[in-house]
């Protein structure tokens, strides 16, 4: 199996630190890893063909037309697509095309109350509880998964009925924010498209959010149950 890596973008999500996390457990798991530092290789017919596994941690950054269309012709041909926070989640916000493609983009991260924030970017850090959903408690990639909290960045994201929510978290409706009632947002999701897999974790802003137990397990069986199949690789 081949898992490509794709890092670079936004630095304040430590695109090579939190990539580097994960090499050691695709490589003990069998797979030949290739490591990028751009979305060009997405163009690259040739490499994108032979790829099982595509791992994604580009925040913000852009992508060009034909990137994006490789991107998605790989997917949709049976490659596996994955990754956490904003190397996934809120890439190329510019591009229509890759948003429809992973079905979810962030918005914001709300923060605490103007009183407590001093600041740094522990303004937006709030506790809150991440909630394993009923298709969830069943799903490969999350099941026997306990609800779990995590003070971090809390996504909100706007997302699609193509997306199977495997978890989400809840925004209350606090006195310093301009919403009336609390708003729940994915937080774990998974998607079909074509004969691809997608797997989007929202938390892992940071190294130690990342190496929570509950985050690394999602993300890691993700990983496994995103790569293409045998079937899709036609044995």
């Amino acid at each position: 199996m081949k898992a490509l890596i794709v890092r670079g973008g936004w630095d304040g999500h430590r695109p090579v630190e939190s990539t580097e996390l994960f090499v050691p457990f695709l490589r003990d798991h069998g797979y030949e890893v290739r490591i990028e530092e751009s979305p060009a290789v997405y163009a690259d017919d040739r490499v994108m063909a032979g790829t099982d596994l595509i791992v994604q941690s580009v925040t913000m950054s852009e992508i060009t037309a034909d990137q994006v269309a490789g991107l998605r012709d790989a997917v949709a041909a049976g490659a596996g697509l994955t990754g956490w926070h904003g190397g996934i989640a809120d890439s190329y916000r510019a591009s229509a095309d890759y948003l429809q493609l992973v079905g979810g983009q962030f918005v914001t991260h709300p923060a605490k109350a103007p009183e407590l924030r001093e600041g740094g970017e522990e303004d937006n850090y709030l506790e809150h509880l991440v909630t394993v959903t009923a298709e969830g408690r069943t799903h490969p990639v999350t099941v026997g998964l306990a609800d779990f909290s995590l003070t971090t960045e809390q996504y909100w994201v706007l997302h699609d009925d193509l997306c199977d929510v495997l978890a989400t978290t809840t925004h209350p409706a606090r006195a310093w924010q301009p919403w009336h009632r609390p708003l729940t947002s994915p937080a774990v999701w998974t998607r079909r498209w074509g004969n691809g897999r997608i797997v989007v974790t929202t938390p892992g802003h940071s190294l130690d959010v990342l190496q929570d137990p509950s985050v690394r397990t999602i993300i890691e069986r993700g990983m496994l149950w995103a790569t293409r199949t045998q079937t899709e690789q036609g044995a």
